[in-house]
């Protein structure tokens, strides 16, 4: 088997984080980088990684002697040209707008792709003509298109999806996820309006500046659809700020008491005139320092009632990086097209050799 060189599109926490693993894979090899941020343009991707654990705190891995030779650059078609990638781990952006133009950059270059964007995880349910736009291109370059991450592309809908399985029957849907804003970057803090002021916040809700949580949609729209069910109306959605009343110290944030921490979301799908599922997501950084515990909850209404809790939640930043990850066998092995985790084999950790899956 050859090796499989991965280009990472976005170095920093999440490509960083991915970065890390692919690092320690053998048969996988980061080929290539590219990244704006100019506390990283330029240096080696050994570097960068060095830097990322220092600013976290961790220890410094022993990184190997090729990361010294991928510098990290800005043009991405430079970047692709020098890769001879045959994965790109595409870590910029939440919205399918603004990464599929990205997509088909790299599929038409016949380089499969893996997107953490939260819409990208079921983009038919909301970018119908753009999700067929990138299928045609990518089946005629005979590459995969993967959209994937803890949440939307995990907790709150395949893990739904698999616990379905032992049902006779489903009538209702509850998902909740408790979790932590800590160890994501400052994209996902302004997303979420963590260190803003209550009011500001109040205001960019208003005006529908603050995203919050982006995936409610993609997540009920891919249940409805391994159910069978059809919605009545659009996915119903609220979003609250959490205001703390203590000082808060995150990686890349820090927030004094009174400001916003994070947001409370939530949404509803109603399906032959009942809610049928109820999806429940707050989340903040250092949720601790309040006594609030992370934690996954899915509830499911059938025969036989399921019930499902993982305490404390499943880690944000390393499960969203560990499922790229671990999905890049089957996302290279996979007939040309758009996918989504419903339609390629359950996810499982590579370990530290992906030989065996080729």
């Amino acid at each position: 088997m050859k090796t499989v060189k991965v280009l990472i599109w976005g170095f920093g926490a999440m490509g960083s984080s991915m970065g890390r693993m692919c690092a320690g894979i053998r048969g996988l090899e980061i080929s290539g980088v590219c990244d704006m941020a100019p506390d990283r343009l330029g240096k080696s991707a050994a570097e960068a990684l060095r830097q990322r654990d220092a600013a976290e705190g961790n220890a410094a891995d022993e990184y190997p002697g090729y990361l010294e030779k991928i510098i990290i650059g800005d043009d991405i078609d430079r970047v692709i040209q020098e890769s001879d990638a045959d994965i790109a781990l595409l870590a910029t952006d939440s919205f399918v707008e603004k990464a599929a133009p990205k997509i088909e950059k790299l599929v038409r270059k016949v380089i499969n792709v893996v997107s953490t964007a939260e819409e990208m995880a079921y983009p038919w349910i909301s970018h119908p003509a753009v999700s067929a736009q990138m299928d045609r291109v990518a089946r005629k370059h005979g590459v995969s298109i993967l959209g994937t991450g803890i949440n939307p592309g995990f907790v709150m809908d395949l893990l739904v999806v698999m616990l379905s399985g032992v049902c006779r029957g489903v009538t209702g849907v509850r998902a909740e996820r408790v979790n932590s804003l800590s160890p994501y970057g400052p994209a996902v803090m302004e997303e979420q309006g963590v260190g803003l002021t209550p009011e500001d916040f109040a205001a960019k809700v208003r005006s529908g500046e603050l995203a919050g949580h982006v995936g409610f949609v993609q997540s009920i729209g891919m249940v409805c659809d391994a159910l069978g069910w059809k919605l009545d109306r659009p996915v119903e959605q609220s979003m609250e700020a959490i205001v703390s009343k203590v000082e808060r110290k995150a990686p890349y944030i820090s927030i004094a008491p009174g400001m916003v921490a994070g947001c409370d979301m939530r949404a509803s799908g109603y399906v032959g005139g009942k809610r049928a599922l109820e999806y429940v997501h707050p989340q903040q950084i250092e949720p601790e320092l309040e006594g609030t515990n992370t934690g996954d909850y899915i509830t499911i209404e059938g025969d036989p009632n399921i019930s499902l809790q993982v305490k404390p939640e499943i880690p944000g930043g390393i499960g969203t990086a560990a499922l790229c990850v671990n999905m890049i066998p089957q996302v290279v092995k996979a007939e040309g097209g758009l996918k989504t985790m419903l339609d390629l084999p359950v996810p499982r950790a590579i370990g530290s050799d992906i030989s065996r899956f080729f």
